[in-house]
């Protein structure tokens, strides 16, 4: 008995070493990952960089033999034009499930349409590039009757449905960490449903509906297959929802594979890269503080 309490205690110790291990590695994976990337940009980054250039530019010839120019700004245009319809679109409709999955459908229902949202992120994003290549381009040609498909709105449509399972998850996960007992004091007053939800409910998860929000938008700013297929690829600062795009993720994913190793257009890239890391890590940090705010809120 004593070597079986030994074993246990052994077996446990090395389990908890070990999910102390996959913590620890992911944080230094997530560190590695940027150090590589930084490495790769810094030679450039601290040397010959034009930052105003770069931000203020809409001029993008990374491969000119007379004047070479790096200018984002269209670049960075692109990616934030696509995101915000994109958020414009899967913000109302995941919320709006999210609500629906956690207050008024049967546990039956439920269990539906969790499975249904679950395989729509499975989803491979080049399918989702491809869809929006053939489909939604012969679908806004023919409603909006415009030269082109391949356009703003449809890669807004294609990051919107990829977005919606992540908001409809963690906005679930909000509405349910509210307690039950402001639901029944609500009913108890006399309040309807829809008031309790508009009243109560959302003004006490809204900490973690944010948080939903803006995973979503980390989830479409850092998109590329979809987004590359399904925007037009063009350089220019649109103007409407019908016009061709470029985002800083599919500018990477054309040209890194062309660009010669460690000239000034691959660090220009790795550069790019560090643009889209900041803001991805400013959005999840942003996110998680919040889901902290509605954890201790909830406590």
């Amino acid at each position: 008995m004593q070597n079986r309490g030994n074993w246990e205690m052994l077996s446990e110790k090395f389990i908890e070493r070990l999910i102390w291990l996959c913590g620890i590695s992911s944080i230094l994976f997530v560190f590695g990952i940027f150090f590589f990337v930084f490495r790769e940009g810094a030679g450039f980054l601290f040397d010959g960089f034009n930052a105003k250039e770069f931000f203020t530019s809409i001029e993008w010839y990374p491969t000119s033999q007379n004047h070479v120019r790096y200018g984002a700004l269209a670049l960075i245009a692109g990616t934030f034009s696509v995101t915000l319809v994109s958020m414009a679109i899967a913000v109302p409709f995941g919320l709006g499930a999210a609500i629906y999955i956690s207050e008024f459908c049967s546990p039956k229902v439920k269990e539906v349409l969790k499975i249904t949202i679950e395989l729509l992120a499975a989803i491979p994003s080049v399918v989702w590039g491809f869809i929006g290549l053939t489909i939604m381009n012969q679908l806004i040609i023919e409603l909006f009757n415009a030269p082109i498909g391949l356009t703003v709105l449809n890669g807004g449509l294609i990051l919107a449905l990829m977005s919606v399972p992540i908001i409809v998850s963690i906005g679930e996960d909000a509405l349910k960490a509210v307690p039950d007992s402001y639901r029944e004091a609500s009913l108890a007053l006399g309040a309807t449903r829809w008031q309790t939800i508009y009243r109560v409910l959302l003004p006490a998860a809204k900490n973690g509906l944010l948080a939903a929000a803006l995973l979503g938008v980390g989830r479409a700013v850092g998109e590329t297959m979809a987004v590359l297929m399904a925007t037009g690829h063009s350089i220019r600062i649109p103007t409407s929802l019908l016009e061709p795009v470029r985002t800083l993720t599919a500018t990477i994913a054309a040209e890194l594979g062309e660009a010669p190793m460690h000239s000034e257009h691959y660090q220009v890239l790795f550069i790019i890269g560090i643009l889209l890391f900041t803001i991805t890590f400013v959005v999840n940090l942003v996110a998680d503080l919040a889901v902290r705010g509605i954890r201790n809120q909830a406590s």
